[in-house]
């Protein structure tokens, strides 16, 4: 042990000591992609409120509590997509869960499920709207909204509406997938080290 400011050892220049700093690759791996895993569920959450807010009409009238402000709003009834896409916020508790324990079977059971339960019913969102957004971008200038069969909500073309939360939606989705590979690569990798030592 060297005291401060007294002399050093003699045959080093006191930078010996890097070998003993650094942390096995697999480690800073697991928590770099532990970090971007909860900043993407976090975007989750964030994605399922907005979408709670959207469905808040619809469980207010199937509750009969009535609101005028919400009521004004005219929200369009929400399609079975909206309440399924809702289904995958539980799925946050197993990725959660699973990074906090290195479990490499929650964590594939986490991406499975989001491969399902948020994709399918996203992909849905797309081929649904389809013929309305691509009515609207093919539309020519000058024409009214209200003279074409595209449907209108607040004065936007709801399908585009729609498509803007998918492109979120699906940017937070797959990098919570890339993520949570990484994760369980990292594991894996942990793991066969383990098992040579």
């Amino acid at each position: 042990m060297a005291s401060r400011g007294g002399p050093m050892v003699t045959g080093t220049d006191g930078a010996d000591f890097e070998h003993r700093q650094r942390v096995a690759a697999h480690y800073q791996i697991s928590a770099l992609n532990k970090a971007r895993l909860k900043y993407c569920i976090f975007f989750h959450y964030l994605l399922f409120f907005v979408m709670l807010v959207k469905l808040s009409a619809d469980i207010l009238d199937r509750l009969d509590i009535f609101i005028l402000e919400i009521e004004e709003l005219q929200i369009p009834a929400p399609l079975w997509w909206e309440y399924f896409w809702c289904l995958s916020v539980f799925l946050s508790f197993v990725g959660l869960s699973a990074a906090r324990r290195n479990r490499v079977t929650d964590m594939k059971k986490y991406m499975v499920g989001i491969s399902t339960v948020a994709f399918v019913p996203l992909i849905y969102c797309i081929m649904y709207y389809l013929n309305d957004v691509l009515e609207y971008i093919s539309l020519e200038e000058g024409t009214e909204l209200e003279d074409t069969d595209i449907f209108v909500w607040q004065g936007y073309p709801y399908g585009l509406l729609w498509y803007g939360f998918v492109l979120v939606a699906v940017q937070v989705h797959l990098f919570s997938l890339y993520f949570a590979w990484n994760l369980v690569k990292a594991w894996k990798a942990r793991g066969a080290l383990k098992r040579e030592n």
